[in-house]
Formats: C-alpha cells, structure tokens, sequence
C-alpha cells in the first residue's frame, strides 16, 4: 500500500510540475480528415471590414488563379462578417444581403469552385456576429444545413454576443452540426484566445484563434507572436493555432512583411492573407508565393517551431521537417540591424529562403524588425 501511495504522489508531483512548465497535453483531434496542413487562402476583414461584396470575392477570386496565388496553395476564399441579409427569412434561415450578394452564396460557391478554389464563409457562435448580423447560437443544425447546401468548404466561427453561454458547448454544438451534414467543412474556432482555446481546441476545430484580432503593425504582430509561439506544443496535422490573418500587402514595411510571412511558416500557422489582392503590388504577391517559405509551413510533419535562444530582442526559432532538415529563422525584434548566427550539428548544406543563396553556416546581418530564414541540409 505504502509503495502505491508514493507512485501516486510521485504523478501528482510530476503532473503539477508540467503544468508549471506550461508543457502541452495532447488532445484528440478533430477527426474530420481536414487541413492536414495549415489552410491559405483570403480573407477579406483586414483590408475591407464589413464592407463585402459578391463582387469582390469575385475579382479576388479571379486574381489568386492569375498572381498564381492558387497554385502557390491559397485556394481558400473567405467571406467575413456582413454577407448576410439583417434578419432571417420566414422559415429561420439565414440568407445573403440581396444588395450585396444578389446571386447568392451558392452561386457564389458554384463560381468559385469552378476556378479551382473554395469558398469560405463567416458566422458567430453568440446570438448576433461581431457585426450585429443574426448570429448561429440556437441554430446551429439549421445553419450547418444551410453552408452544406451552398457548397460551403470552410466556417470562421466568431464569438460575440455569446448570451452567458461557456464556448466548449457553443463550439461543440456546432462542430457537431457540421459533422452532421456530411459534407467536408474546414472549421475555424475564432475565440480570440480566450478559455486556453489551444488546449481544447483540437477536439473541437481544425484551428483555433490564440489572440485578439491583429492590426497592421509591427507592435501587433510581436504581441501576436509571443502569444501563439508559447503554445506552440498544441498544434499539429489537423489542428492548427491560428494567430490570425496576415497582413503582409497592409501598410507594414517589406521587411517586416516578410518577418511576419516568415514567422507565420515556422509556426505552422494557417496563411490566410488580408490584403486586397485586387490592388497588391507585385512584390507582395511575389513574398506571399515564395515557394520555399511555403513549402516550410506546408510540411507534412507539422512540428510548430520553438524559440531556442532569445536575447535583447534577438529570437532564434527552429522547426524540425519531414525529410530530417531543419528550418531556423533568426528575427529582430529591435529597431538596429544586428550580427546573427546559429549553429546546426551536422548541417550539409544551408539554404537562404529569401535571398535564394545556398552556404554552409547560418548566419546573416538581420535588419531592425526583420528576420533571415533558412532550411539546413
């Protein structure tokens, strides 16, 4: 008995010191088959806010097939809050904003998809959106129902006006909704980082939001990255954490663009942009497709990076890959350039990301606010 009691104190002692290191614990995933890798695609809030229309999702459409943004991997086309009409119909059905969206959500789907890509769609796990549009709460089975019929491959669930209601039952009803249709719905928890999502999550969506909302600055996206880079341990193939949309092509410098870019991949984080790719520049189009940095976040090992070494401002992030390389970004956060290196045990080969340049030691003077990427050999 006495040798039962001291294994049980000893696990009640390692169990208390993990959760002092903060250490994740592994949750079963979702289930459903989907985003094995980060989903990349757009999204239209960051550039336009509720100012949607079929229009636009139209045009920006038509420009991912010809940036080559689609064959780059975004194929997913998000529409965000107020694309529905203010009330229900009749039978208590969501419908779109006639004005807005005149031919609909499925002839919208039926559009999209013929260019090769997916549509996806916004709602709220609350009793109104974000935007005060009619929310899913309580409607769950009916609105599920209603995106599978449109053709609807993806839902952002946001989390306003939530009536008191703890998340894991208002997500949970509507996981369960979609799981319901039959029809393969990639499903984004935005709870904003709030009830430890990303320890939870995983059961309950194929990405969960780890922050408030981003903004295009340098500030905002070092809060964002601090924040989702601690929980790095919770994500994995089929569930991801989601430190929300870029904002690469939004007013940030290029550098800076490209540290979040950069960032993002090693963090295996979903790459949705929030640009307006009808206006992009070439040079934003030419940093989002960058097939190497792509090629980092779409690993199929799906191991997030982890921060081996900060100092002064100074960040060394590494992520092992699939085929046995290593990717290791060196980021500075502070406002001169600085001298940096990394040493790789038994690296062959190095291979800059950005600057295409092939070496054999990681190493780069880094500008202020922004990093240098490699995938070591």
């Amino acid at each position: 008995m006495a040798t039962v009691r001291r294994a049980c104190a000893l696990l009640l002692v390692l169990a208390a010191l993990t959760l002092l290191a903060g250490s994740a614990v592994p949750v079963p995933p979702l289930g459903n088959g989907l985003a094995r890798t980060p989903p990349m695609g757009w999204n239209d809030y960051n550039a336009f806010g509720l100012d949607v229309t079929e229009d636009l999702v139209r045009r920006t459409a038509d420009r991912l097939v010809s940036s080559g943004l689609r064959d780059a991997g975004y194929v997913y086309v998000n529409i965000d809050d107020a694309w529905m009409a203010p009330a229900r119909d009749a039978a208590g059905n969501l419908q779109a904003d006639p004005e807005r969206f005149p031919h609909g959500i499925g002839a919208l789907a039926g559009y999209v998809h013929g260019l090769g890509l997916k549509l996806g769609i916004y709602e709220d796990a609350g009793t109104k959106t974000c935007g005060g549009y009619p929310g899913s709460l309580g409607h769950e089975e009916q609105d599920a129902r209603r995106f599978a019929a449109w053709g609807v491959d993806y839902l952002k669930y946001d989390t306003c006006y939530d009536g008191g209601v703890p998340a894991r039952e208002r997500y949970g009803a509507m996981r369960d909704a979609l799981a319901a249709t039959g029809r393969p719905i990639v499903y984004s928890i935005c709870n904003w980082g709030a009830d430890r999502v990303w320890a939870w999550g995983s059961g309950y969506g194929n990405l969960w939001r780890t922050t408030p909302d981003i903004r295009p600055t340098f500030a905002s996206l070092l809060d964002v990255f601090h924040a989702t880079v601690r929980v790095s341990g919770y994500a994995g193939p089929g569930g991801w954490n989601d430190p929300d949309m870029l904002e690469v092509g939004n007013g940030m410098t290029r550098t800076e663009d490209r540290a979040e870019l950069s960032l993002w991949a090693m963090l295996a984080a979903p790459l949705i942009t929030g640009a307006d790719l009808t206006t992009a520049s070439r040079e934003t189009l030419a940093d989002l497709a960058n097939p190497a940095v792509v090629a980092v976040d779409q690993d199929p090992l799906g191991r997030p990076a982890t921060v081996v070494s900060s100092r002064a401002g100074l960040d060394v992030l590494t992520r092992p890959l699939a085929d046995g390389d290593v990717a290791v970004l060196l980021f500075n956060e502070t406002g001169a350039a600085a001298d940096m290196a990394w040493t790789v045990p038994g690296a062959t080969a190095v291979h800059d990301l950005w600057t295409g340049a092939t070496g054999t030691a990681v190493a780069a003077r880094v500008p202020a606010h922004g990093v240098a990427m490699f995938r070591v050999a």
